[in-house]
C-alpha cells in the first residue's frame, strides 16, 4: 500500500457532518437501520476518495484492511449491512446497529475522515 493513499486529502468536515446525521436517526428502529446502511455507503465513499482499489465496497474494504484497526469490526458492520440490504426479514437488534456503528466509526477515524 502506497503512502500517497493515506495522504490524499478528504473534507473531515464533510465526513463529520455527514455522520452526525446517520447518528440523529438512530432513535426508531427505521432509523437504526438506515443509519448502518448510510454508514457503509459514508465508508465506502471514504475509501474510494483515499484511492483504494476495487469495484465494490467489500473489495475495497479488502485493499483497506492493513490501515484498519479493528478488521474484524467494520466487516461485522458490512455484513450486516448486506444482510439488512437483501434479506428483509431481518430483524435488526440495538445491540447489533450499536455495534456496527461502532465498527463504521473507528475505520473512518483510521482513514481520517473523523
Amino acid at each position: 500500500m502506497s503512502i500517497f493513499r493515506l495522504h490524499r486529502r478528504i473534507s473531515k468536515k464533510y465526513f463529520q457532518a455527514k455522520w452526525l446525521e446517520l447518528l440523529v436517526r438512530v432513535k426508531t428502529y427505521e432509523g437504526m437501520m438506515l443509519a448502518v446502511i448510510d454508514a457503509d455507503r459514508l465508508l465506502d465513499e471514504v475509501l474510494a476518495r483515499k484511492g483504494f482499489k476495487g469495484k465494490t465496497a467489500g473489495e475495497r474494504l479488502v485493499a483497506a484492511q492493513k490501515v484498519l484497526s479493528n478488521n474484524d469490526g467494520v466487516w461485522y458492520a458490512h455484513k450486516l449491512c448486506n444482510r439488512l440490504v437483501h434479506e428483509p426479514q431481518i430483524r435488526l437488534k440495538k445491540e447489533e446497529a450499536k455495534n456496527a456503528l461502532s465498527g463504521f466509526k473507528q475505520a473512518l477515524i483510521d482513514l481520517g475522515a473523523l
